[in-house]
């Protein structure tokens, strides 16, 4: 099979497991496992898996300079990222959850702009305020007609929090990325996320039942661990090893699209004027964003 066509099979496939993901672990949350303990069994298993990776890749030795900066990329591509993502997704739907991800290339514009002081033109600009306009409104009075606004306003507000975290990540990561093997890597990047991860999650572990926990659930825990945290990753690395970093990244859109299509079939949520007018607003402010790097690119 052609590699660009297996490339994009992968990607595929990582973008439909992080849209299924939005449902399945809000199954889990918070009745069965609370938020941060479902993160402490994230990291713990996506850690013993990647350094159990490590064992097949070429030994790779980390600079002592580099130490540091993986333990604050770790900070906000594992910890906060995660946690305030759980948190979020077991205040807020599914759907709002998935739309607010999407702003993540907004956030990385800005984030470049600050930290290496790349430009930005008055397009991107427009970009950046009609996007944040969408999520504010998103934010606000995106809830669900459940009876509990504060909780969802919350809950939105902690997934944009994780958005915004994740594309520091990708800001502070990038010369890592280029430097290391990914394996080698993403395994200290998780060990140092888990000693993040231990002193939140903990409490909140030991009050799991597991004896009361359905079959059904587990096998939820275990997608999330094998799959949305691993496979993903793997998969998107081998797209990215083929096609363009801009063709990646496309698949973020079909995000939203995916976990609303699920959530709908399964009824785990619910459309309204709202989600969809800032549905709109953010897809157009990407647009914008993404335009214009292409255009500056050619």
């Amino acid at each position: 099979m052609n590699k660009r066509i297996l490339a994009l099979i992968a990607v595929s496939i990582a973008t439909l497991i992080y849209g299924v993901n939005y449902t399945i672990a809000k199954d889990v949350m918070p009745f069965y496992v609370k938020p941060y303990a479902f993160i402490l069994i994230r990291v713990i298993g996506a850690t013993a898996i990647f350094w159990l990776l490590g064992l097949f890749v070429k030994p790779q030795k980390i600079e002592k300079s580099d130490y540091k900066k993986i333990f604050v990329a770790s900070f906000f591509g594992i910890s906060l990222n995660m946690l305030a993502f759980f948190k979020g997704l077991s205040l807020t739907t599914p759907i709002s959850a998935s739309v607010m991800m999407v702003t993540s290339p907004i956030l990385v514009l800005i984030f470049s702009s600050i930290i290496i002081k790349k430009s930005i033109g008055k397009q991107r600009i427009l970009g950046v305020f009609i996007g944040l306009i969408g999520t504010i409104l998103l934010i606000t009075y995106g809830n669900s007609s459940n009876g509990s606004s504060t909780n969802n306003n919350l809950g939105n507000f902690l997934v944009f929090v994780n958005a915004a975290s994740y594309g520091l990540y990708l800001v502070l990561a990038k010369n890592l990325i280029e430097k290391y093997h990914p394996i080698v890597f993403v395994k200290w990047l998780y060990l140092f996320g888990l000693i993040f991860v231990i002193p939140i999650g903990y409490t909140e572990f030991t009050e799991i039942v597991w004896q009361e926990i359905p079959s059904n659930i587990y096998w939820s825990i275990g997608f999330v661990v094998v799959f949305t945290s691993c496979v993903t990753y793997l998969f998107n690395l081998y797209g990215l090893s083929k096609l363009k970093p801009t063709t990646v990244s496309v698949f973020i859109y079909l995000q939203p699209v995916i976990a609303s299509i699920y959530a709908l079939i399964v009824g785990s949520d619910s459309l309204n004027l709202v989600k969809i007018s800032a549905t709109l607003l953010i897809f157009l402010g990407v647009y914008l964003v993404t335009k214009q790097v292409k255009n500056s690119t050619k």
